[in-house]
């Protein structure tokens, strides 16, 4: 997984103050996936802000260019990243798709909604990497299709192992704009959290699927 220091710091300044991110050690949250979690991530809400998802936009462009080459083809990941992906295909020009999490019941039964040929260069972009593992259902759907995969940018993860042993198994290379390191150091300096909201946040990040399980 690869990112740039500056960016992670600022992408990770600008999510606190727009309240994308919200850590709250004392009152943990509950993840779809029943994961209890003192932080919680909610990159669609950088689309209500156009200073910040003007930054994210080229930040973005400027990074797919220079890690994986211009591509043919943006996909984004239904439904976080679908309008982040478009203000990126516009901003560099490039046609869209998007990925559903599974095809269609009805019509013609796309999972690749757009119009994509076989053997097209496609990046994709997500909003956010957790485990990876819906975000990899969209790399094997594109795959499917006859796309053949540059890489994936993100505007954030959580950093975790299995995230990067799935990317790894999967032949994919991760950009992403910040990471938890970069907000955890933020979040400090800024006052954000206490040092002691910071051990707890780190506990967690380290055993996700166990913290907060009572025995």
């Amino acid at each position: 997984m690869i990112f740039n220091k500056d960016t992670a710091e600022k992408t990770a300044e600008l999510l606190l103050q727009i309240n994308a991110i919200k850590l709250n050690p004392k009152n943990p949250f509950t993840w779809a996936s029943g994961w209890k979690s003192p932080i919680y991530c909610d990159n669609r809400m950088v689309l209500s802000f156009p200073p910040i998802r003007n930054y994210i936009r080229e930040e973005f462009s400027k990074q797919i260019e220079k890690q994986f080459g211009k591509p043919d083809v943006i996909a984004g990941v239904a439904t976080g990243a679908i309008g982040i992906g478009m203000l990126v295909a516009e901003y560099m020009g490039l046609p869209f798709v998007y990925v559903r999490p599974e095809p269609k019941k009805h019509g013609r039964q796309n999972q690749v909604e757009g119009f994509l040929q076989k053997g097209q260069n496609v990046v994709i972009v997500e909003d956010l990497i957790s485990t990876g593992k819906s975000s990899l259902m969209a790399v094997d759907a594109l795959r499917e299709a006859g796309a053949n995969i540059k890489g994936m940018v993100a505007i954030f993860t959580y950093g975790f192992s299995v995230a990067e042993e799935n990317f790894k198994n999967s032949h994919v290379e991760l950009y992403t704009l910040s990471n938890y390191q970069n907000l955890l150091n933020l979040a400090v300096s800024k006052k954000y959290i206490t040092e002691n909201e910071l051990g707890t946040l780190k506990e967690w990040n380290s055993n996700p699927a166990e913290w907060g399980v009572e025995a």
